[in-house]
């Protein structure tokens, strides 16, 4: 194992550590705003582990705005009883990128429990289908990804299945080329070396919605 996925891994492992603490807290409850969840998800982090940067925008969606991928702004929206909600958080651990991402239920509406149960369940497949493919490219997982998720019953939300994880600012070196993304146009080996010969690091992310019911789930986390 690189010495860089073993960092990525630390950063991801204290990602997860907040994450079980903004349960523990009962952050995500009915009655906040997404704003608000926000603001206290930042002060928690900076209070456990003195996070205070974050390489991509934080991310709280509720209701119908899990529906919205990362790309889009919709207006805050006050959390519901029986909503569901997703947090994409991108924080900087000693200079390593973290990037997690989680679905809460609150309630006991059984769609909205298999849809966040099935994003955690399709990264997974997708995790295992790259392993088992080696020189599988961006394009090929992404496709893949839109495929499951439409025999699962969803539609995949997203315009990426994931993206390049490093050491910050890794977006600065290289750019917004399609090479850096799971996307439809990258025709390039995931496993492919960097530019200096370095194996380059995966997050997969999937973003599952249901149209008709206006609700979605996410689930991200380091893959390779």
């Amino acid at each position: 194992m690189s010495n860089t996925l073993e960092q990525l891994q630390l950063a991801e492992k204290k990602a997860a550590q907040l994450f079980e603490e903004i349960e523990k807290r009962a952050i995500i409850r009915a009655g906040s705003t997404e704003k608000q969840i926000n603001t206290q998800v930042f002060e928690l982090a900076e209070e456990l582990f003195g996070i205070k940067k974050y390489w991509h925008k934080r991310i709280v969606r509720a209701g119908e705005n899990t529906l919205h991928p990362y790309d889009e702004n919709p207006p805050d929206l006050v959390v519901k009883k029986d909503d569901i909600v997703f947090l994409d958080f991108g924080p900087i651990l000693e200079e390593w990128e973290a990037d997690y991402g989680r679905t809460y239920v609150l309630g006991n509406d059984p769609t909205k429990k298999r849809l966040a149960s099935d994003s955690e369940r399709l990264w997974f497949v997708a995790q295992k289908h790259v392993l088992e493919h080696p020189e599988i490219t961006g394009a090929e997982l992404y496709n893949y990804c839109v495929q499951f998720a439409q025999e699962a019953g969803w539609e995949f939300g997203g315009p990426i299945a994931g993206h390049l994880i490093g050491h910050f600012p890794h977006e600065q070196l290289d750019g917004e080329e399609k090479t850096n993304y799971i996307h439809p146009e990258n025709h390039v080996a995931l496993r492919e070396l960097d530019t200096s010969g370095q194996p380059r690091h995966w997050i997969i992310e999937i973003h599952l919605v249901d149209r008709e019911k206006r609700i979605g789930s996410f689930f991200e986390q380091i893959a390779i």
